[in-house]
């Protein structure tokens, strides 16, 4: 979020939070992006917080509960409360368990069992969700108009929405079971607790191969995840690059740094193999 609207947003969380009872006097960002995770003391909860405009937050709850009745290692959300939207100030507002962190570093193979249990228990339900498609659809939009990414030249307009389509194909082409996923299972979605790893944010759930979630994620956990076809997880991790190129370069997005971030983006696609996770190249941009 931008300063602004993250001071707002935290203002806004700590307001609802006092609302319900919780004492809540300051807040620690944990996770700043178009949506903002905050941890509240001395309560220990954890806010999560984005604009209350759209049903995006509500549909958030509504599958976070549902994958923690089919058992999935999910965040959960906070006990003797209702498990609903909370609105201020133009934020919608949601409160979690705030899990103390178990450990200074996720470890692959713990992060490739927790997701490989996540997706087991996805099996079981039929969410109505979009198909990997869709997403993919929605960012060649962005791409391609010149009225949503306005600072994007023509060249590079051409090249990703060029890249997009032909990845698109190449995946559909491959024919490879679908199942419900996470969307982007990356570790700013991961929480090291005491009894493993949890994943939260759900507005991204969508159905497509299990390579497009592992496209996100590092290359050691994909070493420990059971049954992964490396020629597929190449083709997913550029489709996915390139689709976070196009949010990042998506006229209002609030990402921090969006345009380092943007161009990044465009120039690793162009250089070509070997394709780095997601989670690879933005620890190297946060380093940077």
């Amino acid at each position: 979020m931008r300063p602004a609207d993250l001071a707002r947003a935290t203002g806004a969380a700590l307001a609802v939070a006092r609302s319900v009872g919780l004492s809540a006097d300051d807040a620690v960002v944990l996770h700043d992006s178009n949506k903002v995770a905050l941890r509240l003391t001395p309560c220990e909860v954890l806010a999560r917080v984005g604009e209350a405009a759209g049903h995006g937050t509500a549909l958030e709850l509504d599958r976070a509960l549902a994958l923690r009745d089919a058992g999935c290692p999910v965040g959960d959300v906070l006990p003797d409360l209702d498990p609903v939207v909370r609105t201020h100030d133009g934020f919608a507002v949601t409160l979690w368990v705030y899990y103390p962190p178990a450990a200074p570093e996720l470890t692959p193979s713990a992060y490739a069992d927790a997701l490989a249990r996540l997706h087991a228990g996805m099996r079981t339900l039929a969410l109505p969700v979009p198909r990997w498609t869709d997403r993919v659809g929605e960012a060649l939009t962005v791409i391609e108009s010149p009225a949503e990414s306005p600072a994007l030249t023509d060249d590079d307009r051409t090249f990703l929405a060029g890249r997009m389509a032909r990845l698109r194909a190449a995946v559909e082409q491959r024919g490879a079971p679908e199942q419900l996923l996470h969307g982007e299972p990356h570790r700013g979605n991961v929480l090291r607790t005491a009894d493993g790893p949890r994943f939260i944010d759900f507005e991204t759930l969508c159905v497509g191969p299990v390579a497009f979630d592992l496209a996100h994620v590092p290359d050691a956990a994909c070493a420990h995840y059971p049954g992964l076809d490396p020629s597929l997880l190449a083709h997913c991790r550029q489709l996915v690059l390139a689709v976070v190129a196009a949010w990042r370069w998506q006229r209002g997005d609030a990402f921090p740094d969006r345009e380092r971030w943007a161009h990044t983006f465009v120039r690793t696609l162009r250089q070509g193999p070997p394709w780095p996770s997601l989670d690879a190249l933005t620890r190297s941009l946060a380093r940077d």
